[in-house]
């Protein structure tokens, strides 16, 4: 299969910034969903990562958000079936969207809302995820046991 990467640290102007690889299909297990990747979004940490993170000459792939459809789920996943719309957001810890199938936990993966392209559901992950954890974690704005009081 197909996938973009960056085997060094150039910048972005650079005719090999950014590489066309073929790689191996991965097999879905465990909690893992084999998601065909339809639409990706560029997010900060990805040009953070391919400006500073040397990757040695060998190739690594970007990409932390995405969206696409299931295709297969690993023998313990439950959430999702094959031929499911979903939107996810990678793992800094594997390889990222930038492929035509892409390996996510489904514990991160959500189902891409009806009302939006694949393109539009691509850029919600990690902007979402941040605006959850300044709310809730950050500024704790909406507690579980009691509403907000706004003339406070």
């Amino acid at each position: 299969m197909r996938a973009a990467a960056y085997a060094r640290c150039l910048p972005a102007e650079e005719y090999d910034a950014l590489v066309d690889i073929e790689i191996d299909r991965p097999a879905a297990v465990g909690l893992d969903l084999l998601v065909e990747v339809r639409a990706v979004s560029v997010n900060p940490v990805d040009v953070k990562r391919r400006a500073n993170d040397d990757p040695s000459g060998k190739a690594r792939i970007l990409g932390y958000d995405g969206a696409g459809v299931v295709v297969e789920g690993g023998a313990q996943t439950s959430l999702f079936r094959p031929g499911d719309e979903v939107y996810c957001a990678g793992s800094i810890a594997r390889s990222g969207t930038n492929v035509q199938f892409h390996l996510v936990d489904e514990r991160i993966v959500g189902r891409k809302p009806r009302n939006l392209s694949f393109a539009e559901a691509a850029a919600l992950p990690l902007t979402t995820l941040t605006a959850w954890e300044l709310l809730f974690e950050r500024i704790r704005a909406i507690r579980a046991s009691r509403s907000i009081d706004v003339r406070s």
